[in-house]
This record gives structure tokens, sequence and C-alpha cells, in this order.
């Protein structure tokens, strides 16, 4: 019985699933449910592997508190893959504290690779780091070592550091190879294709082109007047100015920004910012209160001056003025940029990387439905929605975290 269920673990270890199943497929002991459940996970049936690993935690010993951690470690690896963001961190946490209490560094260490891509998920950085600081980087086996690199690389991608990204990814390549395990290469190949893809539209003087993530990157260093429609703000190097909370303002300063250098009249300014179909007086009011509401906001960088016909934006200290806007524009941009990893998610997941209530994004989910979009399978609180990756969509790890909440 041992040497059967070594050598299924073995095959586990190579990424074999099928291997180790021809070994424990007719086994119901707890170690042969684990690693039945493990060998399902790999073979993509998350729903079966979710409940043979808890059968498997149920079946082990109270001595056995080593094989129940690694148990509650698989299924937080399932809950990460299946989109399921909700699934509570601090039963991984305290498997993790079991497993380093005894030795198993290995398996301790992936437990913190597995939060630390949760909370990359979730836009937040900062602890994603902090974990992955906190996990010793000696003696990890290479599929290890490949979980902790795409970390470090999908941070180095969200803070625009693409350099720090490819070096993290080459890594990762390197010890994909020596794992041997093709799922693992070809994870490290889709993100590295991320930054090859065209992530942003750059538009000057009535032009446009795609930017990949390199030359996003270069904006941060450059003279120009840039407005931000990831982000929602008018920047030039250090200088910022947020306009997320005055979705108005930023209308009419990216209207002026595409437009420049000549001005833009009144009637294109009234229809492209309110929305109005018709315009009358009352709009031509408002329009002179929220001009002179941007004029004191651009204040530090531009000033937007009247014309006959309109209004310019006149850039200070720089001759360029620039956008950097999505590849594709959308109502729902932000839903579809999450989807397009071709994962499952719920709506309650996407509600928490996105930083916005569930039900926000379940009528953004079923709109995205209703013109076939995205599909769904499943139901109630197994309902799972998804959609192929779709060329042109921005990342996720571009998205900032808080970009509704700006």
């Amino acid at each position: 019985m041992e040497s059967l269920i070594t050598a299924a673990a073995r095959a586990l270890e190579a990424g074999d699933p099928l291997g180790a199943l021809n070994r424990v497929a007719l086994r119901n002991d707890a170690p042969s449910l684990a690693l039945r459940g493990i060998a399902m996970a790999q073979l993509g049936d998350l729903a079966k592997a979710k409940t043979l690993l808890r059968s498997a935690a149920r079946a082990f010993g109270p001595r056995e508190a080593v094989a129940r951690a690694r148990c509650v470690v698989a299924e937080a690896e399932i809950a990460l893959v299946s989109r399921d963001l909700n699934w509570p961190a601090n039963t991984l946490a305290a498997a993790r504290a079991t497993l380093e209490r005894h030795g198993d560094l290995a398996n301790a260490a992936h437990a913190g690779h597995i939060e630390a891509r949760r909370l990359l998920l979730l836009g937040r950085l900062d602890e994603a780091e902090r974990t992955l600081a906190g996990l010793g980087t000696a003696s990890l086996p290479p599929a290890s070592q490949v979980a902790r690199e795409l970390v470090v690389a999908g941070i180095a991608i969200r803070r625009l550091r693409t350099k720090d990204a490819r070096t993290a990814l080459e890594r990762a390549y390197r010890a994909a190879q020596q794992a041997g395990i093709p799922a693992l290469a070809a994870e490290v190949e889709s993100t590295n294709r991320v930054l090859d893809t065209p992530a942003a539209r750059l538009i000057t003087r009535g032009h446009e082109r795609p930017l990949r993530l390199e030359e996003v990157e270069e904006l941060a260093t450059s003279q120009a007047l840039l407005v931000d429609t990831f982000h929602h703000s008018v920047r030039r190097r250090g200088t910022v100015v947020a306009l997320g909370r005055r979705p108005v303002l930023f209308a009419l300063a990216r209207i002026l920004a595409q437009a420049w250098p000549a001005d833009v009249s009144r009637e294109a300014l009234i229809t492209g910012a309110f929305q109005a179909r018709h315009v009358d007086e009352s709009h031509r009011a408002r329009l002179r209160v929220e001009i002179g509401r941007l004029r004191t906001k651009l204040k530090p960088l531009a000033d937007v001056s009247a014309t006959r016909q309109g209004f310019a934006l006149t850039p200070r200290r720089t001759r360029d003025v620039l956008v950097l806007a999505r590849p594709v524009e959308e109502k729902h941009a932000a839903v579809l940029a999450f989807l397009s990893d071709g994962e499952p998610w719920s709506s309650s997941a996407l509600a928490l990387a996105l930083g916005t209530s569930a039900r926000t994004v379940q009528r953004s989910l079923e709109e995205l439905a209703r013109s076939h979009k995205v599909q769904c399978f499943g139901h109630g609180r197994a309902r799972r929605w998804m959609t192929p990756p779709v060329p042109g969509f921005p990342t996720g790890l571009l998205l900032p975290g808080p970009l509704l909440k700006t």
C-alpha cells in the first residue's frame, strides 16, 4: 500500500494525474482520497476534487494534522483556480502554520504562494509582497519556485515594472523546465504574452496607436500632459489631478485633450460630457459652471480657454497632450478585463476584485450575457461566468485595485 501511495504522489508531483489515478482510483483510505482529489483537480474536475479532499480531511486521524493541513491547502488552491475569493483565508493561514510547525516547509511555502496569488487578484499588492517576503526561498522545489516567480511577475506588471516582470518570468520559465510539468510552462508563457499584448491606446493630435506595457510604463517619465482613462486622472510626471469622483470633469478633460491643439464646440462638449440629446440654454449654463470647475482643478497643469465656438486646452510647461485610453471602449470593460483570463469567476469574486457591490457586477454580467459577450454555467452560489480570452481587452493585471472607488 505504501509503495502505491508513494508512486501516486510522485506521479502527481511530475504532473501525471492519470498515472496517479491508476494507482489509487479504487482505494478509499484517507491518503488515497487526498491523492485522488489532487488528481481530479489537475484534470479539471474541481467539484469532484473538492469533495474528495474534504472526505480525506475527515478520514485522517487526530494525530495526522499535517495530512489534514495539506488537504486544506489543496482545497484552497482549487478555490483560487475557481475564483472563489471568499474562501476563508484564516483557514489557509492555520493550515500553513501547522505545516511550518511540523517542518513541512515546502507545502507551507505553497500555502503562502496561494494566499499571495489571491491578494494579487484582489489588487492588494502590498499585502501580497509582505506575504512573499515572509516565505523562505531556500530549498523550494521547482514547481514552488514557478508559483513564487509568477506572483512576483504579477506584482511587477501591476506596478508597471516590466523589466522586473520579464526577469521574474525568465526565472519562472527555467524553474518550469526543471519541474518538467507542461502545465506550469504553459502558465508562464501565458503570463509572458501579457507583456507583448497591446494593453492600451495612445491618442494624440487626432491619431492613435496601440501600446504595450513597456510603452505605458515609459509614459510615467514623459514631459507630456497625460489624460489617463485607466485611473481617471490628468497628470504630468509627479503632478496628478485625480478626477475619479468627478466623471463630468474627466469627460470634458478627455474630449478637450483628444481634440488638442484644436478647440471643441460647446455642442460637442455638452453632447459628450452630459450625454444630452438636445442642447438648450440650461446645458450651456451647466457647461460654463463645469468648465470653471475644470479650470480650477487643472490649474497646476493646463488652462482651459474660451474660443469663438467653444473651448480649448492649453498645457503648461509642455508642448504635448496625450490620452491613454483602453484598447477597446466598452461600458463594462473592467468586468471583461478580469474575465478575459479565461477562468470561471463568480459575481462575488468579481465584486471583491473590482471593489464594488455584487449587485452592480451582477447587472453588468446580465447585460453582457444578453449581448453574448459572456456566458455562465451552474446555479445559485455555484454559478460561474467566463468568456474566451478577447484580444484587445486590457488585462486585469493593468487595472488598479480601487478602480471604482477613486
